[in-house]
């Protein structure tokens, strides 16, 4: 086993995703500057980015932070005391997904929108995490997590799974990345070699240095 995979599994999943979240939001405000970047391209990033952070604190405040709260009420209260960051989020998501892409013109107003949405989701984590993290290891049982998680995933956003893939190969190790796709359905797992091209090509073309997009 990794050292990484020594650490709680609760821990590693949620790191994976925070990366994930942390690269995602750097490639789109990036890609928006680079004239090579297809529209529809960044349309796809744009959308996956914003269901997928949507849902990822929607589950936080809704699910995760109660369960923690019910174990460990002291790093609960820090936890809560976070959600006006998830709710300064959303309205930044919304006007991130407000920005049209039908034409160039309005690439600027997408980098703007999606830098502050980078720049807010950065600031958050750092904020979150020295909080979750020990909550995770110290005090959620394993069995409650694995519920939790399974449930997630279950309830992902069906949008660009390629990219979901793609980030997670550059987020961690393929133990990691193993873990963090283990709860996909049967019949999905088949398609993870196609989906690991696809996003790798994306992810590529959207950093200017693959075939167009």
């Amino acid at each position: 086993m990794s050292e990484a995979l020594t650490d709680a599994v609760a821990v590693v999943e949620t790191r994976m995703v925070h990366e994930l979240h942390r690269r995602a939001t750097t490639l789109l405000t990036e890609a928006a500057a680079r004239p090579e970047v297809a529209l529809p391209a960044l349309a796809e990033l744009r959308d996956f980015l914003v269901q997928n952070l949507h849902h990822h604190h929607q589950t936080e405040d809704d699910e995760l932070w109660p369960l923690i709260t019910a174990v460990a009420p002291d790093a609960g209260k820090g936890l809560v005391g976070l959600e006006g960051e998830h709710d300064e989020l959303d309205r930044k998501l919304d006007a991130l997904a407000a920005v049209p892409l039908e034409s160039d013109a309005h690439r600027g107003s997408l980098r703007e929108a999606a830098a502050a949405v980078r720049d807010l989701v950065h600031l958050h984590l750092e904020h979150e995490e020295p909080v979750l993290f020990p909550a995770l290891r110290e005090h959620l049982p394993a069995e409650t997590w694995a519920t939790f998680s399974q449930h997630v995933i279950d309830t992902a956003p069906p949008i660009a799974p390629h990219l979901m893939v793609g980030f997670l190969d550059q987020a961690g190790t393929p133990e990691e990345v193993d873990l963090v796709l283990s709860g996909l359905p049967a019949p999905v797992r088949p398609m993870l070699p196609a989906l690991r091209q696809q996003g790798e090509q994306a992810l590529l073309a959207l950093a200017g240095t693959g075939a167009p997009a």
